[in-house]
C-alpha cells in the first residue's frame, strides 16, 4: 500500500492525460471495429468471440438451437439450405403507363416508375413478344427495335411504323394500348385490335409449329402475346365495372392456358372476385392455389387472412377475447394473419393507414415492400368493406415478431425472411417513397458500451487537461 501510493503521489497530470487519451483512442477502435462488423455480418464481434470460445472455457453451456420448424407449403429440404435470393417478379396487376402512370406524372410531377424498373419491363417485351424469326416479317423487325428504345415518343413512333407495315401487327397495338392510350377506354380499343391481329397469328402458328425449332419459338411467341393481350382486356373491364366480364375472361384463360400459372393471373381472378364479394368463390380459388407444391405471395396469404377473419372480425373484441380467450374460429384467424404478415410483413401498415401509399411498380419483390405496396393499393378496400377485419389485423399483427426471434437466422412457418430485399426494393420503388426496411436491426450490447466506454474516456481526458489538478487529487482519491 505504501508503494502505491508513493507511486501515485509521484505521478504528474501529464500521466492522467496521456492514460485517458491512450484509453479513449483505443475504445473508439474498438468501436468502429465492432460498428463495421456489425454492418456486415449483422452479429457483435465481441459477444460472438464470448459465447463460442470464453463460455465454455468457463464451464457455460450454450444453449442449443431450436430444431428448424416445418416450412410452409412447397419449400423443400434444398430451399431450406439454401436462402432464396431476391428475384424480382412480373406484378400480376401493374397498372397501363399511358392512361394511369402518365396521368400521375401530369397531376404531380414525379415520377412514378424507376429506371430499373422501366428497364426490366423492357426486358420482359423483348423476351416475350420477340423471337427469332422477326426478320421474316419487317413489322416484327420494327416492333425489336421499338421495344429498346428508351424514348416513350419513339417507342410509340415505331409502332406506328410497323403498322404501316403489316396493319396486323399485335405488338404494335399492345404498345399503342400500353403507351399512347390515355384512357382505359382508348387502351381497350387498342388491345381489342391487338386481340383480333393476334388471333388470326397464332391460329397461323399452330397449323405449322412443329414443321422446325423455328416454328416453335414463333408460337411461344405468339401464345405470350396472345395470353398478354387476353390478360389486359380482363383489367380493363376490371377497371371499367364490367366485374362479371373480367372474371369470366379471366376464368376462360386460365382454363385455355394451364401450364402459365406462372404468371400469377389467378391474383387477378382473386381480387375481381373479392369486388363482386363472392367469397366462396374466392375460397375455392385459394384452395387450389394456396397448396404446398405452389409458391406464396402476398395476395394469397392476406386473402385467406381475409377470409378467416371475415368469419369471426365483426363480433371481435379484444376486451372480450382477452378475459374468456379466444374461440376455435378466432385463434384460426389470428393464426392466418400470423402466417402472412411472416411473409410479408410491410403489408399491415399500408392496411392500417399508418404509412402512405404509391402507385404499385411495374416489378415487385415477393416478401418485400413493393410487393406490400401492390397488394395494399388493390386490397385495401376489400379489407375496408368486411367490418372488424383491420380492428382484428391491428390487434393482431404484431403478435408475429414475438414468435420468431431472430428472423434473419430462423423461420416458423417459413423459410427465413431475406436480408437482400432492402437494395431491390429500393431499386423498384420511386424516390419520394420511403421505403419500409424489416426487420430492423437492433443495435449489440458491446456497442452501445464501447461507445460510452469511448465518450467517458474521452470526457476524462478532457476535464483531465482542463483541470489538471482537480483531476490529480480526484485519481488519487
Amino acid at each position: 500500500l505504501l508503494t502505491v501510493t508513493v507511486f501515485l503521489s509521484t505521478l504528474t497530470p501529464k500521466f492522467y492525460f496521456a492514460l485517458t487519451v491512450t484509453s479513449s483512442f483505443i475504445s473508439g477502435l474498438i468501436f468502429v471495429f465492432e460498428w463495421w462488423h456489425f454492418r456486415k455480418y449483422g452479429t457483435s464481434f465481441i459477444e460472438q468471440v464470448s459465447v463460442s470460445h470464453l463460455r465454455p472455457l468457463i464451464g457455460g453451456a450454450e444453449n442449443s438451437p431450436p430444431p428448424p420448424a416445418a416450412f410452409s407449403a412447397g419449400d423443400s429440404e434444398t430451399s431450406r439450405q439454401n436462402m432464396p435470393e431476391c428475384k424480382v417478379w412480373r406484378n400480376p396487376l401493374n397498372l397501363f403507363r399511358g392512361a394511369e402512370y402518365s396521368r400521375y406524372m401530369w397531376v404531380t410531377g414525379k415520377e412514378p416508375l424507376t429506371y430499373y424498373d422501366m428497364n426490366l419491363s423492357a426486358q420482359d417485351h423483348q423476351n416475350f413478344f420477340t423471337c427469332d424469326t422477326d426478320a421474316l416479317r419487317p413489322s416484327d423487325t420494327v416492333m425489336q427495335k421499338a421495344w429498346r428504345e428508351r424514348n416513350p415518343q419513339a417507342r410509340i413512333k415505331a409502332a406506328y411504323q410497323a403498322l404501316e407495315l403489316n396493319n396486323d401487327c399485335a405488338t404494335a397495338y399492345v404498345l399503342l394500348a400500353e403507351e399512347e392510350a390515355t384512357t382505359i377506354v382508348d387502351a381497350e380499343k387498342y388491345f381489342k385490335q391487338a386481340l383480333k391481329a393476334g388471333e388470326m397469328v397464332y391460329r397461323k402458328s399452330q397449323n405449322c409449329h412443329s414443321q422446325s425449332p423455328q416454328h416453335e419459338a414463333q408460337l411461344r411467341r405468339d401464345t405470350n402475346v396472345l395470353v398478354y393481350v387476353k390478360r389486359r382486356l380482363a383489367m380493363c373491364a376490371r377497371k371499367l365495372g364490367r366485374i362479371k366480364e373480367a372474371v369470366k375472361m379471366m376464368r376462360d384463360l386460365m382454363k385455355e392456358f394451364p401450364l402459365l400459372s406462372m404468371l400469377n393471373i389467378h391474383e387477378n381472378l382473386l381480387e375481381a372476385l373479392l369486388e363482386l364479394q363472392a367469397y366462396a368463390d374466392v375460397q375455392a380459388v385459394l384452395a387450389k392455389y394456396d397448396d404446398i407444391s405452389l409458391p406464396k405471395s402476398a395476395a394469397i396469404c392476406y386473402t385467406a387472412a381475409l377470409l378467416k377473419a371475415r368469419a369471426v372480425s365483426e363480433r371481435f373484441s379484444p376486451e372480450t377475447a382477452s378475459k374468456r380467450g379466444l374461440s376455435t374460429a378466432e385463434i384460426n384467424a389470428v393464426e392466418a394473419i400470423h402466417r402472412a404478415v411472416e411473409f410479408n410483413p410491410h403489408v399491415p401498415k399500408y392496411l392500417l393507414e399508418m404509412k402512405s401509399l404509391v402507385l404499385p411498380p411495374e416489378h415487385i419483390l415477393k416478401r418485400g415492400d413493393s410487393e406490400a405496396v401492390a397488394y395494399a393499393f388493390f386490397h385495401l378496400q376489400h379489407w375496408k368493406r368486411i367490418e372488424g377485419a383491420l380492428n382484428l389485423l391491428h390487434c393482431t399483427w404484431e403478435g408475429t415478431f414475438r414468435m420468431i426471434p431472430y428472423p434473419l437466422e430462423k423461420g416458423h412457418l417459413f423459410y427465413p425472411y431475406p436480408s437482400c430485399t432492402e437494395t431491390a426494393d429500393r431499386e423498384l420503388l420511386p424516390t419520394f417513397h420511403e421505403v419500409s426496411v424489416y426487420p430492423q436491426k437492433e443495435l449489440p450490447f458491446f456497442i452501445h458500451f464501447t461507445a460510452g466506454l469511448c465518450s467517458f474516456s474521452a470526457m476524462l481526458a478532457l476535464l483531465t487537461h482542463q483541470f489538471p489538478e482537480l483531476m490529480v487529487v480526484f485519481a488519487k482519491a
